[in-house]
């Protein structure tokens, strides 16, 4: 791994680190901070299709299509550990282990975009915000960042929004009714859950969840 890390990359909030349709040279890994993907619809409107935490693997479509289907930005300043795509190959000759942890990289996003879609077809505006927001508490927690139950949240309410198929009205509507209740709090970019049992009940998950397994 030290020979295929090839250097570390700052990106600061707002920086777009993949473009869509692009082919870069390099793959990421985000070491720190929190990052978005997203599609540019031909309305100009955007379609969030991920969210990018630290651990998780940035570019694999583009290390083995080719080309971005996706595009990738900053929400925060991030910290990113380098690749050369070049090598990816090698990495599956050499490093068989490793590999199966790449593999199990491009598993993990194919079912939580699987749930994502679920949620976005299937589920009421309460359940689609409660079950993004379960999600995100229980990740961040994994990832050892939960402090008195709150974790960092930096994104805004139109991430949220373009991520479940709402409107930013709506969305905002939801937050405060789970505000009222006593649930969470979302604010000055942390998320509080008072009330993580209740949260989950309103999440209704639609699967189970797998573990994370980050490659580096």
């Amino acid at each position: 791994m030290t020979g295929f890390k090839t250097g570390e990359l700052i990106a600061q909030p707002g920086t777009e680190i993949l473009a869509e349709g692009a082919s870069a040279s390099q793959l990421f890994t985000a070491l720190h901070g929190m990052g978005l993907r997203y599609k540019l619809l031909q309305d100009g409107s955007r379609q969030v299709v991920g969210f990018i935490l630290p651990g998780d693997f940035i570019g694999l479509q583009n290390g083995v299509m080719g080309e971005m289907k996706h595009s990738v930005e900053a929400t925060t300043r991030m910290t990113l550990c380098v690749f050369n795509r070049s090598e990816l190959w090698d990495l599956f000759r050499n490093q068989p282990q490793r590999a199966f942890g790449l593999t199990h990289i491009a598993a993990s996003e194919e079912f939580v975009l699987g749930e994502m879609l679920a949620a976005v077809g299937r589920m009421e505006g309460l359940t689609k915000v409660a079950w993004l927001l379960n999600r995100f508490f229980t990740r961040l927690t994994a990832l050892g960042l939960n402090e008195n139950d709150r974790v960092p949240l930096p994104y805004r309410q139109q991430d949220i929004a373009d991520a479940m198929g709402l409107s930013l009205v709506h969305t905002n509507k939801t937050l405060a009714k789970l505000r009222r209740a006593g649930i969470v709090t979302w604010a000055d970019d942390g998320l509080t859950v008072h009330r993580p049992d209740q949260l989950a009940e309103h999440a209704v998950s639609v699967g189970k969840e797998i573990p994370s397994r980050p490659l580096i």
